[in-house]
């Protein structure tokens, strides 16, 4: 079990860099969305560190009040780093369309996780097949303004 979870967790934080360079050496052209979802650049605290940490991630649900992240890691049965960041330090900044923000995120409760996953799954279908992949209840976090 340990390859296996180092080789996703070295495929998640490659696609993360990959996302963030192309993004950023787009001037934020490319791959600024994907279909209907915002990417967003989350920046997290780290528990440990105490180091800022960027993340690349896109916002399913979103509006001018709120932006809502999924915890997925493709499935995986561990929670992303970046998850037990902002639990530890829900203090974060979100980065949509090169304005930052700061914002306080939070765990949906289960019955806001019930009335945001259809929206979600509308968004991109693959959430649900990750939901489907684990065991682990993959949280959803709201992130709202400070």
């Amino acid at each position: 079990m340990g390859l296996r979870n180092e080789l996703v967790d070295l495929q998640m934080k490659t696609m993360n860099v990959l996302h963030r360079a192309v993004f950023t050496l787009s001037g934020g052209r490319v791959l600024a969305s994907f279909g209907s979802m915002p990417a967003v650049e989350l920046h997290t605290i780290g528990r440990s560190s105490g180091k800022r940490r960027a993340t690349m991630l896109t916002a399913p649900v979103h509006d001018r009040h709120r932006y809502v992240l999924i915890a997925s890691k493709g499935g995986d049965d561990r929670n992303p780093q970046w998850y037990l960041n902002l639990v530890a330090n829900p203090e974060v900044e979100l980065t949509v369309y090169g304005t930052t923000m700061p914002m306080r995120a939070r765990t949906a409760s289960p019955e806001e996780k019930a009335e945001l996953w259809p929206q979600i799954v509308t968004a991109y279908k693959g959430y649900d097949g990750y939901q489907q992949k684990t065991s682990r209840d993959i949280p959803v976090v709201i992130c709202e303004p400070r």
